[in-house]
């Protein structure tokens, strides 16, 4: 496959964008390659600008649930483009898309609205210490929940990715108000509770930026009844699988409820739009109702409402039947396409992980003990086969409700091949 045209992007992109992109996993430095520079997409498919197509895992990193360029998503953001871009005011379409929200997710009853997830990470985090007038937080090694510099400690995603445990820059006292401890290890998490006063517990409830690990049996129930005894907040972040692995979430799919959400990705339909939410009790600390000051000059953005009302418009039984059937039919395909090998491929409605050893990681430290140089060289043989994967063995696959059968052949006859190379 050609790439003449993404090599010339590229060595212009390093004169003025620190390390030629604007977010570090875009780079492809994990799979030992230079970063593919798109085109255009559509459905399921990319084009890169040598004219390369793939069948795309990645969709945004997860926004994109309905796959490139849903007709129907497309309208709604030109219809609301055409009367203006931004206002600085409220607008009927953030009371429709909150009532949206509240209407899917349990724990939800009112909600703020950022522009991003760490925006939404922050906040939900200040609202937690400020209702519980404490400071401390707990999270677990190898979760990321945006670039917020306490949250910094022991990060997963882009970090884990880059192989840096925490980011120059931040100040030890930020740092040093986060408890981490391993993901899925009861009795540290037991430890740290009884040794710390803590504000909240924050937690993916499905991690998907060490690659998807799920909770073991019981370990989410632990944590909300930890919480409850020692009057800490359970936070759940939802980002990555809030109305994607079931309407509700997480929340939903598990029926243990969290005290404050925060959201993303989905939400926004592709354009830059997060939110945190809970109960009124609590959101109504938050100004101007409230004394914790949040604020945002594009939250609530018109074209990221019109786009996120009508991607969760789109989400109805149906569409979550297809994103089942098609996510069971991917990680059972890339399963036998591994063979004997020793792969194993964890999944849930919406999510799919190829990691390069024997057992399923259990926590971050057994997700880092993969093989990560044979799983670099297996995503570039996917490349050189059409079909686009994370570049980084920590980051989740996302199918979409625009991956077909033909598709999941297409990538399975793929990654059989891909396999068969590198192994």
């Amino acid at each position: 496959m050609s790439d003449t045209r993404s090599s010339e992007l590229y060595r212009r992109a390093l004169h003025v964008l620190p390390g030629g992109v604007n977010s570090p996993v875009r780079a492809m430095r994990a799979i030992g390659r230079d970063p593919i520079f798109v085109e255009r997409a559509s459905g399921a498919e990319l084009t890169d600008v040598d004219g390369n197509v793939y069948v795309d895992y990645v969709c945004s990193w997860g926004p994109l649930i309905h796959g490139h360029a849903h007709p129907e998503i497309l309208e709604a953001v030109i219809t609301a483009a055409a009367n203006g871009t931004s206002y600085g005011a409220p607008t009927a379409g953030e009371v429709e898309l909150a009532e949206a929200v509240s209407a899917r997710m349990p724990a939800v009853d009112m909600l703020r609205m950022t522009s991003s997830g760490t925006e939404a990470s922050m906040s939900a985090i200040r609202l937690a210490r400020a209702a519980t007038g404490r400071e401390k937080v707990l999270k677990f090694a190898g979760a990321y929940h945006g670039h917020v510099d306490g949250l910094l400690a022991a990060a997963g995603s882009g970090l884990a990715t880059q192989g840096i445990p925490s980011s120059p820059g931040v100040p030890a006292g930020a740092a040093a108000a986060t408890v981490v401890v391993p993901w899925n290890d009861e009795e540290a998490v037991k430890v740290a509770f009884a040794e710390h006063e803590l504000a909240a517990v924050l937690v993916e409830p499905y991690p998907a930026n060490m690659g998807l690990i799920p909770p073991a049996p019981g370990f989410l129930e632990l944590l909300r009844d930890l919480c409850t005894g020692y009057e800490s907040l359970l936070v759940f972040d939802e980002v990555i699988t809030g109305f994607r692995v079931a309407p509700g979430g997480a929340q939903e799919l598990t029926g243990v409820l969290p005290d404050l959400t925060v959201m993303g990705k989905i939400i926004g339909g592709g354009l830059p739009a997060a939110a945190f939410g809970g109960p009124a009790a609590l959101m109504e600390r938050i100004a101007p109702a409230g004394d914790v000051y949040q604020a945002g000059t594009l939250s609530g953005n018109p074209l990221a409402v019109a786009a996120g009302r009508a991607t969760l418009a789109l989400l109805d039984e149906q569409a979550y039947m297809s994103l089942s059937t098609t996510t069971r039919a991917l990680a059972d395909g890339l399963r036998e396409a591994a063979g004997d090998h020793p792969i194993s491929v964890t999944s849930t409605t919406g999510l799919v992980t190829v990691f390069f050893a024997a057992e399923p990681p259990t926590d971050y430290a057994s997700a880092a003990a993969c093989d990560l140089e044979t799983y670099g060289a297996w995503c570039r043989a996917l490349l050189a086969r059409g079909v686009y994967p994370p570049a980084s063995q920590f980051e989740a696959w996302f199918p979409s409700t625009a991956h077909t059968a033909d598709h999941i052949a297409r990538t399975v006859e793929a990654a059989a091949a891909a396999f068969a190379e590198v192994l």
